[in-house]
Order: C-alpha cells, then sequence, then structure tokens
C-alpha cells in the first residue's frame, strides 16, 4: 500500500487542521555469519503478535468462498471452505482470527457439525475461533459465517459516494488485519493460500477480486466466479463489488471503472504494458499473468493498493497529463516485493514497502526519466524528514516493535523512505550492476515465500556482504535497520531542477520577480509540489491572494498540487480557498 500511504497520511490531517479553522474562522569482516540486533529484547523474531493463528501446529493451504452480497444489509453471507495441513501430527484444532464476525455453523466435509468455541478476545485483534478439527482425511471443513455491517475491511458506498450516482459500490481493504473482519482464517502474512471464489451480488453489478477477472462474464447472471492459482497472505485478498466496465490497456492488462471514467482511465494508465516490461528487465518474469487496475470512487482513503492481478487505484491520480502515474509504478512493483516476497509479520513492513519504494524509482527512471525519479526521491526525503521530527524513536527503525499496536500504525514514511534510502546506499556501494543481479536473486530464491528481517540480513550477508569483501560492515546494515534516525552515510536525494526553484522562490519573496513571470509554464507537477511545500512560514495572505488569482490554484484539477495548496491555505487562513476545500474533501 502507499503512496497509498501519503495519501492516507495527510488526509486525516487535513480533516483536523479544516477542523480547527472553521471553528475558530565501511569496512567487512570475512565471512562471519551476521548476528542481528533485536529492536527489542524479549521481542520473539517470526513471532506475529497480531495474529491468533496456531500456524506452528495447523496451516491453512486453501479456501473455497461462497459469498452473497447483501447492499440491503451491508453486510456479506459467507461459506468459507478451508483446506489445512497439519505441521503437527498431534494437532486436534485449529485457531482462527475473526472481528465481528457471526459463526452460523462449521462442518466436516461431511456436513457433521463440528465443535468450535471463541477463545482469546482482544480489543484489537478481534477473535479467536477455535475449531475442533474433522478426524477424517479430508484435511479441510466448512465454516459458515456472517459480517458485521460495521466490517473494518468492507467500506460500504450509496449511490451518491460513487462517480455515477447511480448504483452502491464496495470494496475491501484487507491489510493489515482487516481479511479477519469478512473472513475467517488465519490473518498472518505468515500464511500464504490459494483461493477460489463465487460471488452473488445484485443484478446489474460486478463483482472482481485479486484474481483473474473474465471481462465476458455476463453480469445479468448476478454470480461471478474467480481462481487465485497463486498462494498469497490473507492481506491480498479482494473484493469489489460496483457499477463496473472494462477496456483494455495492454496484451495484459485492463482498467476497470465506473463508466464516467472507463475512457479517462485508460488513456492515463495507457504506458502500464512499458511499465510491467521495464520491471521483468530488472528483477525477471511477472508471475502473475495479468495486470489489471481498479478505479475505485474518491472516497477510497488511499492512493492504492497491490492486491495481484488487480490493483486498487485512486481516482485522484487521474490528472490527465499522466503526471502522476508513478502510483501505478509502485503498485505493480509489489507484484515482485510484497506480493511475491512477503514480510513474515508487521514488524517486517520495510521489506514489503521499502523495497518496492526502491523498485518503483527504478520503473520510473525507464519510463518517465531520471529527472522525475530524482524530484520524486527529494520529495520523498523531505516528507519523511518532516513526519520523523513527530514519531518517537522506536517508530524510526525499520525493523519495528509493534507489540501492543495497531499495525496501520506502521505504515508510515519510514518503511517506505528509510527502506529506499537503504538500498539505494547499498546501490551505491556495490555498483548497480552487482546490486541488481543481488535483487534479482533474491526475488527468485524466496519467490512465494513471507520472510523477516533477520531473513533477510542472513541472505544479505552470504550473497552480497561475504561475496564482496571490505565494502559494507555488518554494523553498518545493523544500524540502518535497527537504529532510528537516518545514517550519517545516507546518500540525500538532490536535483538542480529543484536549486535552480529555490532561486525563483527566493527572488519572487524578495519581490525581484512579479508573480505572473514565475515561468511556471513547464513545471511539471513534481516542480508544483516542491515549490508549494518550500515555501516560507510566514507567507502572507496577499502572497497566496498573487499564487491563486495568478496560477487558480483553488481550482487546480491535480490532485497532489491540490492537496498541498489547501493546506497552505489552512495554514495561513486564506478563506477564499475554502469553498473549494470543501468540495475538495
Amino acid at each position: 500500500m502507499i503512496r497509498e500511504n501519503i495519501m492516507r497520511q495527510l488526509q486525516p490531517i487535513l480533516l483536523l487542521l479544516l477542523t480547527l479553522v472553521f471553528t475558530s474562522s565501511c569496512q567487512n569482516s570475512g565471512d562471519r555469519q551476521i548476528q542481528p540486533q533485536p529492536v527489542v529484547k524479549n521481542i520473539q523474531v517470526g513471532k506475529d503478535y497480531h495474529s491468533f493463528a496456531n500456524t506452528d501446529a495447523v496451516t491453512i493451504n486453501h479456501i473455497d468462498l461462497n459469498l452473497a452480497v447483501s447492499f440491503a444489509n451491508n453486510s456479506i453471507h459467507g461459506r468459507n471452505t478451508i483446506h489445512f495441513s497439519r505441521k503437527k501430527p498431534e494437532a486436534t484444532t485449529i485457531s482462527l482470527d475473526s472481528r465481528n464476525l457471526s459463526i452460523i455453523a462449521v462442518s466436516s466435509m461431511n456436513s457433521e457439525a463440528l465443535k468450535w468455541q471463541v477463545g482469546r478476545k482482544d480489543a484489537l485483534l478481534g477473535e479467536e475461533i477455535i475449531i475442533e478439527l474433522p478426524k477424517d482425511d479430508s484435511h479441510a471443513f466448512v465454516i459458515e459465517y456472517q459480517t458485521s455491517p460495521q466490517a473494518t475491511g468492507l467500506q460500504w458506498l450509496t449511490p451518491a459516494q460513487t462517480s455515477d450516482k447511480k448504483h452502491p459500490f464496495l470494496y475491501s481493504q484487507s491489510e493489515a488485519i482487516h481479511a479477519r473482519s469478512w473472513i475467517p482464517l488465519q490473518d498472518t502474512p505468515q500464511v500464504r493460500q490459494t483461493y477460489k471464489a463465487t460471488v452473488t451480488v445484485d443484478k446489474k453489478l460486478r463483482a472482481v477480486m485479486s484474481a483473474y477477472n473474465n471481462p465476458e462474464t455476463d453480469i445479468a447472471a448476478a454470480s461471478f466466479q474467480f481462481e487465485m492459482p497463486q498462494a498469497i497472505p490473507s492481506y491480498l485478498i479482494a473484493l469489489a463489488v460496483g457499477n463496473l466496465q472494462y477496456q483494455s490497456i495492454g496484451p495484459r492488462s485492463g482498467v476497470w471503472a465506473e463508466p464516467v471514467l472507463l475512457q479517462k482511465a485508460a488513456h492515463e494508465f495507457e504506458d502500464t504494458e512499458k511499465m510491467i516490461q521495464a520491471g521483468e528487465a530488472l528483477y525477471g518474469a511477472y508471475a502473475w499473468g495479468t495486470y489489471d487496475l481498479l478505479i475505485l470512487p474518491s472516497s477510497f482513503p488511499f492512493g492504492g493498493m497491490e492486491n495481484p492481478r488487480l490493483s486498487f487505484i485512486t481516482p485522484t491520480v487521474l490528472a490527465g497529463d499522466k503526471s502522476l502515474v508513478s502510483l501505478i509504478a509502485h503498485e505493480l512493483a509489489h507484484s515482485w516485493s510484497g506480493n511475491l516476497v512477503s514480510n513474515a509479520t508487521w514488524r517486517d513492513l520495510w521489506l514489503n514497502e521499502g523495497f518496492t519504494s526502491y523498485f518503483e524509482a527504478r520503473i520510473t527512471e525507464v519510463v518517465k526519466g531520471k529527472d522525475i525519479k530524482d524530484m520524486e526521491a527529494v520529495l520523498s526525503y523531505q516528507a519523511m524528514r518532516e513526519e520523523m521530527l513527530e514519531l518517537a524513536d522506536k517508530d524510526q527503525k525499520l525493523a519495528l516493535d509493534l507489540r501492543g499496536q495497531d499495525p496501520d500504525d506502521a505504515f508510515t514514511e519510514v518503511p517506505y523512505n528509510k527502506g529506499k534510502m537503504f538500498l539505494d546506499w547499498l546501490e551505491s556501494q556495490y555498483g548497480r550492476e552487482v546490486f541488481d543481479s543481488f535483487i534479482k536473486n533474491y526475488f527468485q530464491h524466496f519467490t512465494f515465500q513471507s520472510i523477516t528481517t533477520e531473513n533477510f540480513v542472513e541472505y544479505l550477508s552470504q550473497n552480497l556482504l561475504n561475496k564482496n569483501p571490505d565494502i559494507v560492515s555488518i554494523e553498518q546494515v545493523n544500524e540502518w535497520i535497527y537504529h532510528p534516525g537516518i545514517p550519517a552515510n545516507a546518500i540525500i536525494p538532490t536535483t538542480s531542477l529543484f536549486s535552480d526553484i529555490d532561486a525563483i522562490s527566493q527572488q519572487w519573496l524578495e519581490n525581484k520577480l512579479t508573480t505572473k513571470n514565475i515561468p511556471t509554464d513547464q513545471w511539471t507537477t513534481q516542480q508544483w509540489l516542491y515549490f508549494l511545500n518550500n515555501l516560507p512560514d510566514n507567507l502572507t495572505t496577499d502572497r497566496m491572494i498573487q499564487l491563486d488569482k495568478t496560477f487558480d490554484l483553488s481550482n487546480i484539477q491535480n490532485s497532489e498540487i491540490a492537496h498541498i495548496w489547501f493546506l497552505l491555505s489552512i495554514r495561513y487562513n486564506y478563506q477564499p480557498a475554502f469553498a473549494n476545500l470543501r468540495k475538495y474533501l
């Protein structure tokens, strides 16, 4: 999830500020093995502190879902046929994660009732469902259930909240631990399962999932079949239902969207195949067959979500000039880092997001050019530095201690951008050719596995540090991963394009350049963001009026520029922008 993150983090801040305004107006020592330092003493590496699942004894390997979606009740009636394997032959029960699910029945494949009970309960984690395993040889059982209208992993939208204003819409968001609110399962990224699903919906609506979606399926049947043949973690199981149509944008890609957005989205993302090819040239074949994009209603609170085969995308990136498509590069990159090789626990989130942010930059460099890549690196670094001022030391580490915390709290700029900077630094030490070979082999080695930070450090030691001695020390690696802040050896991103904007901005502030003569005609979105982000704290209302009058920023259609402009409007109490700010929200 992303740039996903930027949108999610800024939106609550914006709402809070709006409320306030309106109410008030290196060295390596040979081939030694790495000794990773734990984040905090007594933390159990590899243990998922956010799941009740007894994965040491029993694991799920496949689920068959039968889901009936009811917009009348804002709920799903489900049957989940769970196929499992015993790690311990003596295991007699399986513990599942759930949250506010009504369990109707649990039975064997022979329709015999199985004993079950609610075990541990936790305000954050939900409820543990303990089920007595069938004694037959089927290694499967069926659990029937009903979701709550308040399921944290499901968002029910009225027609008024959609783009076409005619039909309701449903989408899921399972990351980090919300799959358990609409499917009873082992809700931990340690467990990977394949799945099949049958989804029944209201007539005139279409269901899509993180699986192969057949655009030829007739919606008149109101029933849709899905299969995900590759094993994925529970947080990547996804569902959406709405008035959706499809348009192909490449040999293995297409766009799903409400009709009013379909053509615009298809044009905006027509370079998706180029991105896939760029990713394959770097780190190996795309493993998922198709790569489609689902454009969600504007109430979707993230930039994007990397559900395999079907990335969920905010419509706010439909700028009309392809200036915000780096979001697609990010979600696509997850097809390798995150979906192919996943974090084993949420402590290890940086393995998903840091690698993906690095990979995104590499794809962007190929498709959009080095200047765009460098500008986005500077903006990301600035955002992280600003956020770090508010983060405790423990939250500035790559390997996090999230015990007792909502894993959603892990989605700061740190795993994304500090993780990326760590990989940037390793690349600078070994050279791009050597480092690319290492990353490609890393993806191949851990394909369809979920790994810990310590698994990565061990692999790094054996396959990069020890094979190329006297370049990077284990102490340097540990500083990046297990210590707060940004190491002194970090490569701070810069670009001359922003230096030019600094000079222009200074001339304008010193009245040596009029507002209408600021040379913005050729500015990219990134240059606008840098200019606005770096305006001084004491900017006057008169300056805001000048900018708005000259560039019509209160009416700008580019969502990222609008976002920063409205934040500035709140900061400086620039009330002429507030009417459009309300519409934006």
